[in-house]
């Protein structure tokens, strides 16, 4: 993981990628999962999203990870709770009621901290990573995950040669590389975004999907 430049990011309090409500595709996608109410869901790189908040608030338990310590600790701040915390190895975890948050490397979180997760969301993660770590981490995820799991992907769609990432544009054929071994993957929906987006008009991008993808295993 880049340590030094997300820490330095939640440290300034350059969050510009925090969205201050829900995720479109996750509200109108999530129930094509079929996942059952109490699953637990895995949420990586999940910064304070409300998508978790989301989630916990329609039955799910919801297991984040997150690397800057300042983002798990706001996150339970702003909901007024006090979160319980412990130790475990190199991540720390804050638990409240149906909310868990690890803070620490993602690349250090084993098969057995996510063994009760069925699900998956990743809206900020994938798309968070240059390309070279993409790789790492889609293999990493696969590795730790669950055979049986169901997931919701969030990726944007972009001329990358316009802006530099993060976020960083992931196309459909990389994603369907990623999840290639086990997993069935379909494109759900695709929204032009860039009317919605002052950073990527800003930046003269001419062009800016989500994509939202299901994906399948076992």
């Amino acid at each position: 993981m880049q340590h030094e430049f997300w820490q330095a990011r939640w440290a300034r309090n350059e969050i510009g990628f925090h969205q201050q409500k829900v995720n479109p595709g996750l509200d109108r996608q999530w129930a094509t999962l079929g996942v059952p109410v109490e699953s637990q869901v895995l949420v990586p790189m999940c910064g304070k999203s409300l998508d978790m908040l989301w989630l916990a608030q329609w039955g799910y338990r919801v297991l984040g990870v997150e690397l800057a310590e300042r983002a798990a600790v706001d996150f339970f701040a702003e909901l007024g709770v006090e979160p319980e915390i412990t130790e475990e190895g190199t991540l720390r975890r804050y638990r409240f009621e149906r909310l868990e948050i690890l803070q620490g490397d993602i690349f250090d979180v084993t098969a057995g901290q996510v063994a009760d997760c069925c699900a998956l969301y990743d809206r900020a993660a994938l798309i968070a990573l240059p390309e070279d770590m993409r790789a790492d981490y889609s293999i990493h995820l696969q590795r730790i995950l669950p055979q049986q799991m169901r997931g919701l992907l969030v990726t944007l769609e972009y001329p990358q040669a316009e802006m530099d990432g993060p976020p960083f544009a992931v196309l459909d054929d990389e994603v369907r590389r990623h999840f290639a071994e086990g997993w069935q993957v379909d494109e759900l929906e695709r929204v032009d975004v860039l009317t919605e987006s002052p950073k990527f008009l800003k930046n003269g991008v001419t062009r800016l999907d989500e994509v939202v993808f299901a994906l399948r295993r076992g």
